[in-house]
């Protein structure tokens, strides 16, 4: 009897669970799971499995559970196992975030060292970087003279599923169960590999991995922060209730319009105005999905780095007036996000913001992202105008005192 194939995945969280498990399951592989977590740990090693339940509108047919078979785990602090299972994964994947990867890589390293056959790593992080941090991290932990770039594949990722919020009455009832919307992709580099190429449905490989990165966070990501930011001027919480007021439904689509052309002129190969029309449509429906549950303050906060030159705001900017398209509606988001101060559910601030909204008080909005994100000033001068005035005309109304 062939033994099935093996991936092992560290970090059981949301994504590993919703996205990756469900994938390789289908796909026949067993899956072990690396996690810190130790009653995720002990519940995969206990149950062999865990189900998705599907928040999303679902056509005719379509299960709204998914069960995922085939899963196992190990504690990531468990070195002899870690290394163990790296020595004899199939593929290996990630989905842990910033902080913790470098440590993953770490401790992957003698599992890797151990190894006769080549070996991918899937990086599920949506990290900018990710390959050259990888590749830095894992030098400095293998063995002088071990033939990384051929025996290492490290494979970036762009991750565009969106997962609700987990009721804690639910993660209380069982720990395993993750809800996750039907969108299941993993778009993947395609030329990063070294030794077998996975081919599993739902792994999207891309020659022009480039453009799917770019097209991730110009089209997805500055959507969904522009929704975030019209939904805070307006009173809302969540992302579902912003997208139902049509000023906030047309800002991001707008936005994501503009930049969806450029991306079409910037890659003509891959984008056509037709795969691009539809891409956006199915992304502002998803995120009219209530099942989800994002809040406004998780996908807006963080404006240091979500204004940065090249993030999604001001990078969509960039890439639209180099295309010779129309920045409006980017000067318009960019305006609204210079506004951002929303709480969490505790009533609680990012301080980042604070300090971004107190510099654009104290030295105006140009001075501001001419330093910040290093718009030339000459160059974007009409840019930077319009930004200032419709940031003033956004402008919530000041507070009543109670005097």
């Amino acid at each position: 009897m062939r033994t099935p194939p093996l991936i092992v995945h560290f970090g059981a969280g949301n994504i590993g669970r919703s996205l990756v498990g469900t994938l390789f399951s289908r796909a026949g592989y067993e899956i072990l799971f690396v996690d810190a977590a130790p009653d995720i740990v002990a519940a995969l090693r206990q149950r062999h499995g865990y189900r998705v339940v599907v928040k999303d509108d679902l056509p005719p047919g379509a299960p709204a559970i998914l069960e995922v078979r085939g899963a196992d785990a190990i504690d990531a602090r468990d070195a002899d196992a870690v290394a163990d299972a790296v020595a004899r994964a199939d593929l290996i994947g990630t989905s842990v975030g910033a902080n913790v990867l470098p440590i993953v890589l770490r401790s992957m390293a003698p599992g890797l060292a151990r190894r006769t056959r080549p070996v991918s790593i899937l990086f599920c992080e949506n990290l900018h970087g990710v390959v050259e941090l990888a590749r830095t991290t894992l030098g400095a932990n293998l063995p002088a003279g071990f033939d990384l770039a051929g025996r290492v594949g490290l494979v970036a990722t762009s991750i565009g599923k969106m997962v609700p919020i987990m009721p804690a009455e639910v993660r209380a009832r069982d720990p395993l169960e993750v809800w996750g919307e039907a969108y299941n992709r993993i778009i993947a580099d395609r030329h990063a590999f070294v030794g077998p190429v996975p081919g599993i449905e739902g792994l999207d490989l891309k020659a022009n991995f480039r453009a799917y990165v770019d097209r991730k966070l110009y089209i997805h990501n500055l959507g969904h922060a522009v929704c975030a930011c019209f939904g805070y001027l307006h009173g809302s919480t969540r992302i579902a209730e912003a997208m139902a007021l049509g000023e906030v439904a047309r800002a991001a689509r707008a936005a994501m319009e503009a930049s969806a052309r450029a991306l079409t002129i910037r890659y003509p190969g891959e984008f056509t105005e037709a795969n691009q029309a539809e891409h956006v449509a199915d992304l502002l429906r998803r995120f009219r999905n209530q099942a989800l549950g994002d809040t406004v303050f998780r996908v807006g906060r963080d404006l240091p780095r979500k204004l940065a030159g090249d993030d999604r705001f001001v990078g969509a900017l960039r890439l639209v007036r180099e295309t010779g398209g129309d920045t409006a509606p980017l000067c318009r988001g960019i305006a609204a996000a210079l506004h951002f101060a929303a709480a969490d559910e505790q009533g609680k601030r990012f301080a980042p913001d604070d300090e971004v909204r107190a510099r654009v008080a104290r030295d105006g909005v140009a001075a501001f992202l001419t330093a910040h994100a290093k718009l030339d000033p000459v160059a974007y001068a009409g840019e930077l105008a319009l930004i200032d005035r419709l940031y003033r005309e956004l402008a919530p109304p000041p507070a009543e005192s109670d005097g």
